[in-house]
């Protein structure tokens, strides 16, 4: 099939073709014409195999059917991102396959002025690509107007029910007419997305091309394990002995991001850091110089996880394993995209083996283990446990301003509800922890006991030897009278 047999226009035809696809991938496929039909579509599928392109063409095509006189702050088609670098990625695609088309767009998200979006909109656009953050306090100022929309689009929805999103998707919701298109697209599905479709969606069309949390197969993924304290090290010779050129690297923190960067320069790789701590202009230069190869490294929290869109990326490295699962699909899910080869390689210390178990349980598939000589773990060394949280912190917000005023926890800053989402792992972290501390405790009191008990008879029989002693002293002295 090629993209002609999917109901697209002329100009959407040219502009794919521009781009070098010539055949659409299975989500494409799927997907277009139901969307194109107006029907609410539930579609899971493995990153990187063209779902953004899955809603973006034929959305661009039900634009291009009509054309109804809007009022200013309205919009026709909402997509909300998790993220600011899936915002921008989801806004490019749009840019890209709609070049020979008239339609207007804008990306909102936080850590940028809110003043220039509120005057983009003010003026009327078809599309908005937003971030829930930062769409309600648009929406809390009455700076956006719902009324005429016709297609809200969720795009990476498992991830923004995990990073919090939920209850801001439900108010934004509550200012939407009730009769409009809904799209919900997902890498992968949970319980909870279900849950969340059944009360979103009408009667959904359910697409899904690829078993349940699988990575893609073009992914060739690997193990090394070693001591932790020699990460560094053996990241730095693989990527100077193997010559990569291009690495997007996680980390767990934003802090050991900023490390391993610095570390990396140190010893003559050029990196850069990205995560939520990072301003936006930040962000936007390093990942500009990293898909330009003006870096070689990119280290990254799980923020950037699916908001990088770089064609071609051959190397993703697991410095440290997420806390959850999910994260690892769409970590590796960088590389291997519309359906070209990639690598992904884990540096596994002791501390993660549990970790690893429950991503192969979630994959339901081994990860293959090599094992570099140089760098074979120490067997002495005991397992601790992974005292932080998921994905490096990532929290909601990234200081924009309800109101103009009032600091807002937004979509990369402060996210309470994340961590909220995290208590049953770190419940789990904090219980293992408990009782190691509760058997070191039940052993120090047993020593601490016994010690006291050794002082108590010690000072008995020191009493009784002075009272011996005095005993005999008087004994003595009788005798010499």
């Amino acid at each position: 099939m090629s993209f002609t047999n999917l109901g697209l226009n002329e100009s959407l035809l040219k502009a794919v073709k521009e781009q070098g696809y010539t055949s659409p991938t299975p989500i494409q496929k799927q997907a277009i014409p139901v969307v194109i039909e107006g029907k609410d579509v539930l579609a899971a599928a493995q990153t990187g195999t063209g779902k953004t392109a899955g809603f973006t063409l034929p959305l661009l095509e039900r634009l291009s059917e009509t054309h109804p006189k809007m009022g200013n702050k309205q919009i026709r088609v909402l997509v909300l991102t998790p993220t600011r670098e899936l915002a921008a990625q989801v806004a490019e695609s749009i840019k890209t396959y709609g070049k020979y088309m008239k339609y207007s767009s804008t990306v909102i998200f936080g850590g940028v002025g809110i003043h220039p979006q509120l005057a983009t909109i003010r003026k009327g656009v078809d599309i908005v690509i937003a971030t829930p953050g930062r769409l309600l306090d648009i929406a809390g100022q009455k700076g956006i107007d719902f009324s005429a929309i016709e297609t809200l689009v969720l795009d990476e929805a498992d991830r923004m029910l995990d990073m919090g999103f939920i209850h801001d998707i439900k108010k934004l919701m509550k200012m939407m007419p009730k009769e409009k298109q809904t799209l919900l697209f997902s890498a992968t599905f949970s319980k909870e997305i279900k849950q969340l479709a059944s009360g979103l969606l009408k009667d959904p069309v359910l697409v899904e091309v690829a078993r349940e949390n699988t990575t893609a197969e073009q992914i060739s993924q690997v193990v090394h394990y070693v001591d932790k304290s020699r990460k560094r090290e053996l990241l730095s010779q693989l990527i100077k002995t193997k010559d990569w050129r291009q690495v997007l690297v996680f980390t767990r923190t934003k802090h050991g991001a900023n490390k391993l960067t610095k570390q990396l320069e140190e010893a003559g790789i050029s990196a850069a850091a990205i995560h939520g701590n990072k301003s936006q202009g930040a962000r936007t230069k390093a990942l500009a110089a990293f898909k330009a190869n003006e870096i070689r490294v990119l280290v990254a929290t799980d923020i950037a996880a699916r908001g990088i869109d770089i064609d071609q990326l051959p190397h993703v490295v697991n410095y440290e394993l997420p806390n959850v699962p999910e994260d690892y699909v769409h970590r590796i899910g960088r590389t291997g995209r519309a359906g070209m080869s990639g690598e992904a390689v884990s540096l596994v210390c002791v501390d993660e083996h549990k970790l690893l178990f429950d991503i192969e349980k979630f994959i339901k598939s081994p990860i293959k283990k090599v094992e570099i000589e140089a760098f074979r773990p120490d067997p002495s060394i005991q397992a601790e446990p992974i005292q932080n949280g998921r994905g490096g912190g990532q929290k909601r917000g990234g200081g924009q301003n309800r109101g103009g005023n009032q600091k807002r926890g937004g979509e990369n800053s402060r996210n309470r509800s994340r961590n909220a989402g995290n208590k049953q792992e770190k419940k789990k972290d904090d219980t293992k922890q408990g009782d190691g501390q509760k058997k070191m405790s039940r052993k120090e009191q047993k020593n601490s006991n016994a010690s006291v008990i050794g002082s108590r008879i010690q000072e008995k029989l020191d009493k009784l030897d002075k009272r011996d002693t005095k005993n005999d002293t008087q004994n003595n002295n009788r005798r010499k009278r």
